[in-house]
């Protein structure tokens, strides 16, 4: 299987074992997205697509905000269900796509670009590079992206998995010819079981604006 189809499998049975609130990355409120998306002063009609967000709860958070173009990317099918059950009839108002990021061709461009940790499952430089492409293809000029990923003392797996890990200074590199880091937070997420896992968040303008670079 290619590196995409073995990611597509091991998520699938992911969402097919486990209930969305005993995940490892469970937030009943995703404290720290929430604090760099309102930092970016985005408008209402702004369109948002939060990258791997499965049964993340950002979802709900952003439509109770007044956010209303929201588009939820994920690789498993299986992890929209959680978020429709909880959201209910909320649940019409998000889009729903289900796709790899490193193979997703975007079919418009956003104004906001989230992603908590799917990029550090990216152990193989062509699937960042193919990340990154997916990334310049779907953000908009003068967009923002927010990416986190397991800090260097983080954990060295999730999930049963290896990631790479990242301060801000580092992420900053990875994507230093598409993206102008603004801000970064580093957040302690403790898991339903109680573990540690502390990330670093970036939030990133897209260079080519005038004051950007």
């Amino acid at each position: 299987m290619t590196g995409a189809e073995t990611r597509e499998h091991h998520w699938q049975r992911v969402w097919t074992d486990r209930e969305a609130e005993r995940v490892s990355w469970y937030e009943p409120v995703p404290e720290t997205s929430l604090e760099l998306i309102r930092l970016a002063e985005l408008p209402p009609e702004a369109p948002l697509v939060d990258v791997g967000g499965g049964a993340s709860t950002l979802a709900d958070h952003l439509l109770a905000e007044g956010f209303r173009d929201l588009t939820v990317l994920d690789i498993a099918a299986p992890a929209f269900e959680p978020a429709k059950r909880r959201l209910g009839e909320r649940a019409g108002a998000v889009r729903w796509e289900v796709a790899d990021v490193t193979r997703w061709r975007p079919s418009r461009r956003y104004a906001l670009w989230h992603d908590r940790a799917v990029f550090h499952f990216l152990v193989e430089e062509a699937d960042r590079i193919a990340y990154r492409a997916t990334l310049d293809r779907a953000l908009a000029a003068g967009g923002l992206a927010i990416v986190a990923t397991f800090a260097p003392d983080a954990p060295p797996r999730c999930s049963g998995l290896p990631v790479m890990r990242f301060d801000a200074a580092g992420l900053g590199r990875s994507f230093a010819d598409l993206l102008v880091p603004i801000a970064d937070r580093r957040h302690v997420h403790v898991t339903p079981a109680g573990v540690r896992q502390p990330f670093t968040y970036v939030l990133f303008r897209r260079r080519g604006e005038a004051g950007a670079d």
